[in-house]
């Protein structure tokens, strides 16, 4: 009879035990609804305002109609893609946020699932102008990359506006220019830009690398990144740069008197896309959110960080017009995200053999 009951006993606390005391969540397991749905998602993508709007704005929002919780990994596009490359086989990213290179390499490389429309009902509204690998993503954060400059200074020194990309590679900035390396997205599109002002084409851009050495020539550096060239400006070490639209409004927004200008030979739209990783891990609940992200609600709330609505029949809010605004007259362009894919390698490989090593000599 003891016997008995010291057995029930130890069965009894081995029961309560494993109530009390659940076995730990493994690091990128996801926890589970009652009713069996995913209760949280994982999205990899940019940093700074990008993350902010998402993590601060947007996910409190979703996590209240829905009850999912939205995980955040900041890092740049190619870091991004990166992790996704290394996860491939066990994907703990559900979305990644690229720009629209990234975007492409992404489905060359067979890490992203392809949208559907049926289910991304809202890929219907988007404009089309801001789609960079059709089915590929769903654009979320439109920009434009353009030239800007301190207005200021620009008026005190008598420098005479900006008309043409040709306009970047000047002595009269004296040193002090901003432009970023082409291994970021900012540089390759802005070789892309000087290319097409000099006769040139995505295909061929000789006459913009020629460009781009005097540029160089006026320049004492190249820097890497957004979070070196902001501070720069801000710190008044640059007068002109290139650089995304919703950046200028920052930099405006912090007391940078700065303006974005549209060249005659035009300005690339685009967008960060958000891709559905490949396999994975809750895809239904990041497809809803993908979805949700190109709804009219959400882009009226990233409008308000200074993003370029995607959904048809939006417009960028009034208050950023002055700083960043498009007029109808303004000439836009869609890259050939392809192609500019296809001839990164080469001519990120040229720029840094011939471009940069003619920083500053025409300063001297």
């Amino acid at each position: 009879m003891k016997k008995t009951i010291s057995v029930f006993i130890i069965a009894l606390l081995v029961l309560l035990s494993g109530c009390g005391n659940p076995t730990p969540q493994q690091p990128g397991a996801t926890n589970v609804s009652s009713e069996g749905g995913a209760k949280e998602i994982t999205i990899a993508g940019n940093g700074g305002v990008i993350e902010k709007t998402i993590r601060d704005v947007i996910a409190p929002k979703y996590k209240e109609k829905t009850g999912i919780q939205i995980n955040y990994v900041a890092g740049l596009s190619g870091e991004v893609l990166s992790k996704v490359e290394l996860q491939k086989n066990s994907p703990q990213i559900d979305i990644a946020i690229f720009v629209p290179n990234d975007v492409q390499r992404a489905k060359d490389k067979g890490l992203s699932e392809m949208l559907d429309e049926t289910v991304v009902t809202n890929l219907k509204n988007v404009d089309p102008r801001f789609v960079a690998v059709e089915g590929a993503a769903a654009p979320v954060f439109g920009l434009a990359i353009a030239p800007a400059y301190n207005t200021e200074s620009f008026e005190k020194n008598g420098i005479k506006p900006i008309e043409s990309w040709n306009d970047l590679a000047s002595p009269a900035y004296k040193g002090k220019t901003a432009f970023v390396d082409i291994t970021n997205d900012w540089g390759f599109n802005t070789l892309n830009a000087l290319a097409i002002a000099n006769g040139g084409s995505t295909e061929n851009m000789e006459a913009g690398l020629e460009k781009a050495k005097e540029l160089a020539g006026y320049s004492t550096t190249f820097y890497k990144n957004s979070t070196q060239v902001i501070p720069a400006i801000q710190q008044g070490a640059g007068d002109i740069t290139v650089m995304g639209s919703y950046a200028i409004a920052e930099l405006a927004n912090s007391g940078v008197p700065i303006k974005m200008v549209v060249p005659k030979e035009g300005v690339p739209l685009q967008a960060f896309s958000a891709t559905l990783v490949k396999n994975a891990q809750h895809q239904k609940e990041a497809t809803d959110f993908i979805n949700y992200l190109i709804s009219e609600e959400a882009q009226g709330l990233i409008a308000e960080n200074a993003f370029y609505p995607v959904v048809q029949g939006m417009s960028l809010l009034e208050k950023f017009e002055p700083i960043i605004g498009l007029k109808e007259t303004d000439k836009t362009f869609v890259p050939d995200v392809a192609k500019m894919a296809e001839v990164r390698g080469e001519w990120t490989d040229r720029w840094a053999k011939e471009v940069t090593p003619e920083l500053g000599k025409l300063l001297k």
